[in-house]
């Protein structure tokens, strides 16, 4: 397994990839808190982009 996939991605038992949601590292005080809040949890990954990670797995 590629080091930078572990970092970015996690699979599930049931199989899914999950990532998190981009834009949530800094800058955070400009933005409103429904933006931050909506950005804390976990994102399922679209149908291309797990063809992509599935290959570095």
């Amino acid at each position: 397994m590629r080091k930078f996939i572990s970092d970015r991605f996690k699979v599930t038992r049931t199989g899914k990839i999950l990532r998190r949601a981009m834009a949530q590292g800094h800058f955070l005080a400009k933005k409103r808190t429904q933006q931050v809040k909506r950005k804390k949890g976990l994102r399922t990954l679209e149908v291309i982009g797990k063809k992509i990670v599935k290959r570095y797995l």
